[in-house]
C-alpha cells in the first residue's frame, strides 16, 4: 500500500464482529458445525403486508428515483403515530423526527454534527462499541462511566458529579441496556435530564429493544424537559426483524435535528422507496405482532437460561431484549470460556468484554437462533 492511512485510524480497530465472524465462517468452511449465538441478528421474518408492501411499491412511479433527505411524509407520519401510540410521545412528524438508514448512521451522524476534536463522549462500560468508535474516528475523546451488575447497570450519576464535566459534550445511554439487558429505573431518566441541563451536555438515548420480552416500553421523550437536552435514536431492525433494510429513526427537538440533517443530506440520497412504504406498513401492526414473536423469544430464552445453567453460569431473569447477559464461574475469563466454547464444543458466544472492561466475567448469548438449534447447544454443553 502506497497511501499511509488516516491518523483516526490509529485509535479504532476494525468491529469484533467484523473480524470473529470471518474466523467462524473459516471453521463452517473447515466443516465443523459451529452453531452461533453471537450476533443480535433477527433470524425470524417481517410481517408478511410489510413484504407485500416492499413488492408493490417497486411497480409504483418513480419508485427507483431519488428521494427527500428527510423519508417520505408518509413514513415520518407513521413513525410518529407509532411513538404517540407505543410510548406517549407527541412528535411533530415536519421538524422532530428524521429518518435515517439505520440507527447506526445515527451515531455517526450526530457525532459528526456536535463534536469537535478534543470534545469528550460520555460513553457506557459496558456498552455498544460503535459509540466510542465513531467518537474516536471524529477525534473527540471517549470518557467511560462505569455501568456493574450492583447498581443493576444504571449510571451513577453522584459519581459522575464529582468529575470535570466542562469538556464533556454528548453523553450515550441504551435502556433497555445491550448487552446486559437491563431496564431503566422510574427515577433515572428525569435525574438524566437534570444532569444533562446542568452541565450542557446532549444526551442520546440509543432505544431499538423496547419491545423485545419487555412489557414496560419507555421513552426519554416522554418526560419532562427531555426535547431540551435529549435525542433518541430508534430502528426497526429489532422490533420487525428488519435488520437488513436499515431503517431507523432520530426523534426529538427540532434545532438539534436540524444540524443532523447537515451531515446526512451530505451523506446519502435518501432511502428506497420500497422500503420506505414497508416501514409505514410495519409502524402499523398491531400489539398483536409484538405478542407473537415475544412467545417465540421467550421460549428461545428458556432454552438459553438451561445453557447458561448447564455452564455454570448466571443471570438476571428480570432483564429484557434479545440477549442473555451470563456471569461466568470464577476461575475462569471471558475470553477463556468463548474461546472453549468455540473450539471444544462448536458454539460462539461472545465474551463480555467486547462491550468494555466491566464486561469481564460475563458472556453474552443471542436468542436470534431456532428452538431446534438451541437444543442443539444445549445437547453439546451438557
Amino acid at each position: 500500500m502506497i497511501v499511509a492511512t488516516a491518523n483516526r485510524l490509529s485509535e479504532v480497530k476494525e468491529y469484533y464482529f467484523s473480524k470473529k465472524l470471518r474466523e467462524v465462517a473459516s471453521l463452517k468452511a473447515q466443516g465443523k458445525p459451529i452453531i452461533s449465538l453471537g450476533i443480535g441478528s433477527p433470524d425470524l421474518v417481517p410481517p408478511a403486508k410489510v413484504k407485500q408492501t416492499l413488492t408493490q411499491a417497486m411497480e409504483e412511479p418513480m419508485a427507483h428515483a431519488y428521494k427527500g433527505y428527510q423519508g417520505i411524509p408518509e413514513l415520518r407520519k407513521a413513525m410518529g403515530e407509532f411513538y404517540q401510540n407505543h410510548f406517549q410521545v407527541n412528535l411533530d412528524p415536519h421538524t422532530e423526527i428524521l429518518p435515517l438508514m439505520g440507527s447506526k448512521e445515527g451515531i455517526m451522524h450526530v457525532s459528526m454534527a456536535f463534536l469537535n476534536p478534543g470534545d469528550e463522549v460520555l460513553i457506557p462500560n459496558p456498552g455498544y462499541p460503535t459509540y466510542a468508535s465513531v467518537t474516536k474516528l471524529v477525534g473527540a475523546v471517549p470518557k467511560y462511566y462505569d455501568l456493574v451488575a450492583d447498581n443493576d447497570w444504571l449510571p451513577n450519576l453522584q459519581a459522575l458529579e464529582k468529575q470535570e464535566m466542562s469538556k464533556v459534550k454528548i453523553m450515550w445511554i441504551n435502556y433497555p441496556h445491550m448487552p446486559t439487558g437491563a431496564l431503566a429505573s422510574e427515577t433515572l431518566y428525569p435525574a438524566l435530564i437534570a444532569f444533562a441541563k446542568k452541565h450542557q451536555i446532549l444526551l442520546v438515548n440509543d432505544n431499538p429493544y423496547s419491545f423485545i420480552l419487555n412489557n414496560q416500553p419507555a421513552s426519554i421523550l416522554n418526560y419532562k424537559g427531555a426535547k431540551e437536552v435529549a435525542l433518541e435514536l430508534n430502528s426497526l431492525s429489532k422490533s420487525f426483524n428488519m435488520a437488513g433494510w436499515r431503517v431507523g429513526m432520530f426523534v426529538g427537538g427540532q434545532a438539534y435535528l436540524k444540524e443532523i440533517l447537515k451531515v446526512k443530506s451530505n451523506m446519502d440520497s435518501g432511502m428506497f422507496y420500497g422500503i420506505q412504504k414497508g416501514a409505514v406498513e410495519a409502524l402499523q401492526a398491531t400489539s398483536n405482532w409484538f405478542d407473537s414473536i415475544n412467545k417465540e423469544y421467550q421460549e428461545r430464552r428458556a432454552l438459553v437460561y438451561q445453557i447458561v445453567e448447564a455452564l455454570n453460569c448466571s443471570y438476571n431473569p428480570t432483564h429484557v431484549g434479545m440477549f442473555v447477559w451470563a456471569k461466568i464461574p470464577e476461575n475462569t475469563t471471558s475470553e477463556q470460556m468463548t474461546d472453549n466454547l468455540l473450539y471444544n464444543k462448536n458454539v460462539f458466544v461472545t465474551p463480555g468484554t467486547v462491550f468494555g472492561s466491566n464486561g469481564e466475567g460475563y458472556i453474552r448469548l443471542s436468542l436470534c437462533v431456532s428452538q431446534t438449534e438451541l437444543k442443539k447447544v444445549l445437547a453439546r454443553v451438557q
